[in-house]
């Protein structure tokens, strides 16, 4: 279902294949713990523009803790109020970091 890259120190990305096959480039922008769940925030890489609208996507995100090099699983976010949380856990995120960047 997804591949992680870290070719590059900094930035990891994943490939993604939607339902329809289509495979989409993200950059993981971040992992969230929310009520003990871990949920990873995607940044889609469009090749032919710069994802000027900042669309990110929210997935459920599950690693094996008995087996570290095995990709991890996404599962999608059905229930609206999960969702909400999750979107709500992302802004708080987003408003530290524009904290600490102030801050430095």
């Amino acid at each position: 279902m997804e591949k992680v890259n870290d070719d590059e120190a900094e930035e990891m990305t994943v490939e993604l294949e939607l339902d329809d096959g289509t495979i989409v480039n993200c950059a993981v922008v971040t992992i969230l713990t929310v009520e003990s769940k871990d949920y990873i925030v995607l940044l889609p890489i469009k090749e032919e523009e710069d994802n000027e609208d900042g669309e990110v996507w929210f997935y459920r995100y599950h690693e094996n803790p008995d087996d570290p090099n095995e990709e991890p699983e996404l599962d999608y976010i059905e229930d609206d109020d999960e969702y909400e949380k999750v979107a709500d856990a992302f802004d708080e995120y987003l408003d530290n970091c524009e904290f600490d960047e102030l801050m430095d």
